[in-house]
């Protein structure tokens, strides 16, 4: 998985050797306590992948990934982008959900211009909803349509005082970006069918998990089972 993200973000240019382990791979932080929702090509190769990031409903904005951007960092939004982050991690607590951080998406040639890229998504919607329902969000690159599709689906740009916070330049990648906000309740209403359909096929998909991650699990065990559509769904929690 982070091979993957390696080498398709080295090709988009958004990332420089430096930035990758000598193996090619680029790791963060955040991948040792996060989720990674995984697309596996009919190959058993790691096609697709993204972060889920779970954070309890009393996280504070100090406390998030995205406090590090340089959108938080900027004079004209930084303060207008805490306080909408703010108030929905004050959501989650009313709704008791819990707030996540979808980040590290990367998607193979073969599988970016099939429906996979849409699973892939939709897959966060799914698997919020089986961890007891979430408001999260992803920093979104516009390279790709990336942030096109997430707001396709079902995301949004979050919004303070009437206004939507703008899409950003991004220096450390060097492309702009926007914080899309979504709601595991609200996809777009077409796709509802195929968020119940993912559902089902993650109740058996298989987990990769050591024994650190293992209190990660909703359920008590998982197995391998055919999915209802042409990719397979799997899950990692990483340690």
């Amino acid at each position: 998985m982070q091979r993957l993200r390696g080498n398709i973000y080295s090709g988009m240019g958004v990332l420089r050797p430096s930035d990758l382990s000598p193996d090619g791979r680029h790791v963060q932080p955040n991948d040792s306590s996060s989720w990674h929702l995984l697309v596996i090509d009919d190959e058993g190769s790691v096609a697709g992948c993204m972060r889920y990031s779970h954070h309890p409903a009393r996280t504070r904005f100090e406390d998030l990934r995205v406090s590090h951007s340089a959108l938080a960092h900027s004079v004209e939004w930084g303060e207008a982008f805490r306080s909408a982050v703010s108030r929905e991690l004050a959501a989650t607590q009313q709704l008791g959900f819990s707030y996540v951080e979808v980040g590290g998406w990367a998607m193979a040639d073969h599988v970016r211009a099939t429906a996979e890229c849409l699973r892939s998504v939709l897959t966060t919607y799914a698997w919020s909803r089986m961890m007891g329902g979430a408001l999260g969000i992803s920093t979104a690159t516009e390279l790709n349509a990336s942030a096109f599709i997430l707001r396709k689906l079902g995301g949004r740009l979050l919004e303070y005082g009437g206004r939507a916070i703008p899409p950003y330049f991004d220096a450390q990648y060097g492309c702009r970006m926007q914080m899309v906000a979504f709601d595991s309740r609200f996809p777009i209403p077409r796709y509802e069918p195929a968020v119940q359909e993912i559902m089902n096929a993650l109740q058996t998909a298989p987990v990769l998990c050591g024994d650190a991650a293992a209190d990660m699990m909703p359920v008590e065990r998982f197995r391998p089972a055919a999915s209802a559509y042409s990719g397979t769904p799997a899950l990692a929690a990483a340690i």
